[in-house]
């Protein structure tokens, strides 16, 4: 492959010397989206050679019927036998998504008129709890897809929330999460979001069927459920048995995953925390992303050229894994959403003909914020031995009136960027020890723990604001990244067979630890640690 004989060459070269040999690398390999966003892929190892094979390849795998497959009938969860239609959930008013003959963007803006309408009843004051007083509280109960998206993305637009409501997020089973939200609330002005497309999650219902006994404690009447209860799901007998008046479930479909699903009623929460308006703006933002995908070159295609930069990185440079650092307090929920968005994607081992792949697929993706990553694990980052590639995303301006606290995050931000590329090397050691005075036995002993080299590759992603625009672009650039990534792998991104096996041992390991009773049908380690569990309760 011709990748791969390139690998050589490639690695012969730094980025120090790229860049002391191209004065013009930067603009050549800095990427514009609008006006808003910048990403720069000149401190990564590639070169124009290397971009024009790996666009190449993107031809020869039809990535770009694949592309338009995106945004019209599709099975590309054949395994499942759904199609992968999200990008239908923020197309405009008037536009065409068909699926089997059916244009279903006229079924997503019914929807969001509904939305829109309960958003507002919400806002002024006219949707009413058992004691008719306003709701002051949302507090949403969904897992996986149904929890990281919306509240990654209520936490990001933290700045807009103007409307009067708070929201909270519940996804974990262990009780402490739910009680930690219930006791900070009034039930008498708390709504609850259940989001669960089937309505019989097992982690969301048991949190859900705890909050409604919370409610009913201190109202004491089922019939004031369906004021305090809203649900987005698909099951409406199930909805309805919970006590939850099917006038009031939002609906999404089974063309939409649910961690591609944030954009549908999954992102209820959101538009009741910054408004319904500002929830369009997200969706706007993802839909010139995803026009920028359906009708730019390869080779200046934001998500087409980050996948493809992947692919060079994992398959032929041998690098697993993938950082990821918003340098923005309120994207502190980004590398959670990004791990399951890429993770449960594209961690897969066998393609799209069921056969075991032969080659590395998804890899791992991990983060933090800046600037407390680098007083964290930066230190791995820059001299550990293994070599991960790094996202750095940034804001130019801040929505605070602190203007040296942003200087200095951007300046760390950079800072990052630049170190990670060209490091800093022993005769530059050698000199500055030099300078604080030491010796040249301390300077000898000294010197190799201090070298960085440099020479680790890096992205950098900058716009000029943390808008509901520019999150909605940055979002739905990931997304499809992902997805190019999976069609470059031949395989299935919508699908997510590896997490049922849990499921199941899990319900009989539950149904053992309701009994005292001694369980010796496991393997001897469960065996071992379900007896310990029963000594200790």
């Amino acid at each position: 492959m011709a990748l791969q004989e390139l690998k050589q060459q490639e690695q012969a070269m730094s980025l120090s010397q790229r860049f002391a040999e191209d004065p013009a690398r930067f603009s050549r390999f800095c990427f514009a989206f609008g006006e808003h966003m910048r990403v720069d892929l000149s401190r990564q190892h590639w070169s124009s050679e290397v971009l024009a094979l790996l666009c190449e390849l993107a031809r020869n795998m039809k990535l770009r019927p694949a592309i338009e497959a995106l945004f019209g009938d599709n099975l590309f969860n054949h395994t499942e036998g759904r199609a992968a239609l999200h990008t239908a959930l923020r197309m405009p008013a008037g536009a065409s998504a068909a699926l089997n003959g059916v244009n279903v963007v006229p079924l997503v803006h019914a929807e969001l008129a509904r939305m829109r309408t309960f958003c507002e009843r919400v806002h002024a004051g006219d949707w009413l709890g058992f004691t008719n007083l306003p709701m002051t509280d949302v507090v949403n109960i969904g897992i996986g897809g149904s929890d990281l998206g919306p509240a990654m993305v209520a936490e990001a637009l933290a700045p807009y929330q103007d409307k009067g409501i708070r929201v909270h997020f519940v996804s974990n089973m262990d009780g402490a999460q739910l009680a930690s939200v219930l006791a900070v609330v009034d039930p008498a002005r708390t709504l609850f979001v259940i989001s669960s497309k089937t309505f019989t999650t097992d982690e969301t219902m048991t949190n859900a069927r705890a909050a409604r006994a919370w409610l009913l404690a201190a109202c004491d009447d089922p019939a004031q459920v369906k004021k305090h209860f809203v649900a987005v799901s698909t099951n409406g007998p199930a909805v309805q048995a919970f006590g939850i008046d099917t006038e009031h479930m939002f609906e999404f479909w089974d063309w939409v995953g649910g961690r591609f699903s944030l954009w549908s009623a999954i992102g209820l929460p959101v538009a009741l925390a910054v408004g319904f308006d500002r929830f369009e703006q997200l969706l706007a933002g993802a839909h010139e992303m995803d026009e920028h995908l359906r009708h730019t070159p390869f080779e200046q295609n934001i998500p087409v050229l980050l996948a493809l930069l992947s692919i060079w990185n994992i398959n032929v440079l041998g690098l697993q894994s993938e950082g990821v650092f918003p340098y923005s307090h309120h994207l502190t929920r980004f590398p959670a959403y990004l791990q399951q968005l890429n993770m449960e994607s594209n961690g897969k081992g066998v393609d799209n003909a069921g056969e075991k792949t032969t080659y590395n697929t998804g890899p791992v993706v991990w983060g933090e914020v800046g600037t407390n990553g680098q007083h964290a694990f930066f230190q791995l980052l820059h001299q550990g031995s293994q070599v991960v590639p790094a996202d750095f995303i940034g804001f130019a301006r801040s929505h605070y009136n602190y203007p040296e606290h942003q200087r200095k995050l951007l300046g760390n931000m950079l800072a990052q960027a630049q170190a990670l590329a060209f490091g800093k090397n022993q005769p530059q050691v050698e000199t500055e020890l030099a300078a604080e005075g030491l010796n040249a036995e301390t300077i000898s002993r000294l010197a190799p723990y201090k070298v960085m080299d440099g020479n680790r590759p890096s992205t950098t992603i900058l716009c000029d604001e943390l808008t509901p625009y520019n999150l909605g672009a940055l979002i739905a650039m990931y997304e499809h990244k992902t997805f190019v990534q999976g069609i470059m792998w031949n395989i299935n991104s919508f699908d997510q067979w590896g997490v049922e096996l849990g499921k199941k041992l899990a319900a009989r390991l539950i149904t053992d630890l309701s009994s005292d009773e001694v369980t010796t049908t496991h393997d001897g380690a469960t065996n071992g640690l379900l007896a310990q569990i029963k000594a200790w309760k």
